[in-house]
Formats: structure tokens, C-alpha cells, sequence
């Protein structure tokens, strides 16, 4: 029989957790970001660009979808916490133990959406863009593509999140080549971003009528997709100064101040227009190169960014692999980053990788600790 004080000091703890989500989630911070796009999407023109709306819609709903889980834990933690008072006053075994059941259920999933504290990276709520690559093996290889494509399908169905496929080439012999899939929903990146890498398989080939072992490799690529960079500048971010043209132009160029240099101070980009005789005009022709110049300046950042998020993969082959799954002459499935493992191949291909995902996010958050 399940005793009741065992079971207040589990909830007592469920909500000791719940409250420390509050602060290391940052809900407040996040309730003002929501509170900020809902603004923007109900003022005037916001949606004449769908393009640009777009991605703060997914933003929003993102960011709703956070906060309203980690409400609705709280409160129904608290309604057991009441209920668990109702049940003491109760003589009733069946009662107790259906009871004991909902509390364990509960725990479960605040153990689950701990995961969230542990993304704490700025692009984790991105969406992806997917790859997965063949690597040395050949057919073997390009089977195994398709095995890891399934894995991943099977994962995504299980959370609720959206794919597309949006390229695909087939293997000469069988499998695939290489495939990618667009995956939006919540926090995909941050799910996702442990299986970046070289996974490498080992198993009887089914392609060999001699049934020897064979190894195989894949990569795997997981991009998060960025907002198309648009450029604002703010008139206080500019120092505008005009003076006389000094180059050729005629007497009007070269003796009014009509040539215009400014200076953009977040980037320190400087820009200058001495072409036309209005300053009205070279100002104009001044914003306009500016702008550009600050675009590819935040591309540039954004680039480097991205090489920093992915970084050197190496050649898919033997040496630079993050995962192991071997089905012959034993059954394991080992991450080489965390020591994770799991000798249950098939519960894994059919999608289990939660403990994986898990695991890689402890290890990563560790790391960075102690950096």
C-alpha cells in the first residue's frame, strides 16, 4: 500500500521543481515577448507582409505553447496537492492507489518538460532543416539512411511535430542517398540538435549472400532556420554629416554641401554620396548602399554563427562517429559523446531516442558549466 506521506513529499517536490522552471525558463520574460507580438500582429499592416509575419507567428506560438504547459503542470499539481487531502480522510485502498497512479503519471511528464531547462541556447526553439547523408558502405550505407530516415519519422510522428520532405535522392542499388525533411513544432532545434553527426551501424548485411558483418555510415545535419535578415535602421543609430563635394561636378556641386557621409553606429559603417547635386538625392543613394552594406553585415554574422552551431563534422567514415548502433554480434546502441547506451536496437530505431536526446542535453549543459 502506497503511503500518503510518500505521496505528499513526491508532490511537494513536483512543485519545488515546477517553481524553479518558472525562474530558469524565464515564464515572466517570456509572457512580456508574447505580450510584445501580440502587439505587433495587431497593428496596422503587420500582416500586408505574410513573409515577415510568418516567423513571429511561429515565434508566438512557440513561446505560448511553453508557458501554457508549464501553467498547466503547476496547476495540476496543486489540484493534487488538495486532492491528497480528500484521499487521507478516505478509508478506501483502491482510491489510494489510483491516486498513487495520477501522482506518478504526473511526475513523469514534469521530468519530461525538465528537458526544457536544459536548452539553453538562443536558437533552440528554431525550426530545422534536417539532412541525412550516406557515408562510406555503399548500398549498405544508403540503406542505412533509410533506417535512420524512418527512426526520425517515427520520433517526429511520436511528438506531434510537422515535416516536409523537401528533397530526396534514391540509392543506385536500394535506400537513399541523401534526404531532407523540414521540421517545425516546439523547440525542434534544441530536441534535435544531439543527433547532428556521424552514425555509424553494424549488422549482417542483408546484401551479402555470404551474410558477413558489414559496417556502415551516415551523417546527419541539423540546421536551424533562421529569419531572413531584414534591416531596420533607426534614424538615432546614424550620424549624418554634409559637405562640399570636392571632386569634379560644376560650380553647384563643388560649392554648396550637398555631398552626405553617414555613419551607422551599431555596425560603424560608413557611407558617402557626393554624386548629385541635391542633397536630398545623395542622401537617398547613401541610405540605400548603407542598407545593403548593413544586410550583408548581420549575413555575415548569421554565417558565422551558423558555422559556429555546426562545426567540423569530418568525412563520414570510420573514427568520427557520435553514435554506434550494433545489431551483430551483440545488440547496442551507444553515444561515444555522453556513454549513453541502450541495448534495445529495435525500441531505438523505431524512434526511441528520447533518453539519447536526454542524455546529450545533461552532458552539453555540464560541459558549458564547467567552461
Amino acid at each position: 500500500m502506497v503511503e500518503l506521506t510518500e505521496l505528499r513529499a513526491r508532490i511537494a517536490s513536483m512543485a519545488e521543481t515546477l517553481a524553479s522552471f518558472h525562474q530558469t525558463l524565464d515564464v515572466e520574460g517570456k509572457k512580456r515577448r508574447i505580450a510584445e507580438l501580440e502587439k505587433k500582429m495587431g497593428a496596422p499592416g503587420f500582416w500586408d507582409d505574410p513573409a515577415a509575419a510568418h516567423p513571429l507567428v511561429e515565434e508566438l506560438s512557440s513561446l505560448k505553447k511553453a508557458v501554457a504547459e508549464i501553467e498547466d503542470l503547476t496547476a495540476r499539481i496543486e489540484e493534487q496537492r488538495e486532492f491528497l487531502e480528500l484521499v487521507a480522510a478516505e478509508d478506501d485502498d483502491s482510491l489510494r492507489e489510483e491516486f498513487a497512479d495520477e501522482v506518478r503519471a504526473l511526475a513523469d511528464e514534469v521530468a519530461r518538460f525538465e528537458i526544457l531547462t536544459l536548452m539553453s541556447g538562443e536558437n533552440e526553439h528554431r525550426n530545422v532543416i534536417l539532412s541525412i547523408h550516406a557515408g562510406a558502405g555503399g548500398t549498405e550505407s544508403c540503406d542505412w539512411v533509410e533506417m535512420l530516415l524512418r527512426m526520425y519519422v517515427r520520433w517526429l510522428e511520436t511528438h506531434g511535430y510537422e515535416y516536409e520532405r523537401t528533397h530526396l535522392l534514391s540509392g543506385e542499388e536500394a535506400g537513399i542517398k541523401s534526404v531532407t525533411l523540414e521540421v517545425k513544432g516546439f523547440y525542434p532545434y534544441g530536441h534535435l540538435r544531439s543527433e547532428a553527426g556521424v552514425h555509424r551501424l553494424v549488422r549482417i548485411s542483408p546484401f551479402d549472400a555470404n551474410a558477413r558483418r558489414h559496417t556502415s555510415f551516415a551523417s546527419v545535419d541539423v540546421i536551424p532556420i533562421f529569419d531572413a535578415v531584414e534591416v531596420t535602421i533607426d534614424e538615432k543609430d546614424l550620424v549624418i554629416d554634409t559637405y562640399r563635394a570636392g571632386g569634379p561636378g560644376g560650380q553647384h556641386v563643388n560649392k554648396t554641401e550637398s555631398a552626405v557621409r553617414i555613419t551607422h553606429l551599431p555596425t560603424g559603417i560608413v557611407v558617402q554620396c557626393q554624386n548629385e547635386r541635391s542633397q536630398t538625392k545623395n542622401r537617398e543613394i547613401a541610405m540605400r548602399e548603407l542598407a545593403s552594406r548593413v544586410q550583408r553585415y548581420y549575413e555575415a554574422q548569421r554565417d558565422a554563427e551558423l558555422k559556429a552551431l555546426l562545426g567540423d563534422r569530418g568525412e563520414i567514415a570510420w573514427g568520427n562517429q557520435i553514435r554506434s548502433y550494433v545489431l551483430q554480434p551483440y545488440t547496442l546502441v551507444k553515444d561515444h559523446r555522453t556513454g549513453y547506451e541502450e541495448t534495445d536496437v529495435r525500441k531505438v530505431l523505431d524512434g526511441g531516442i528520447d533518453g539519447f536526446i536526454e542524455a546529450y542535453l545533461r552532458w552539453r549543459l555540464e560541459r558549458k558549466t564547467k567552461n
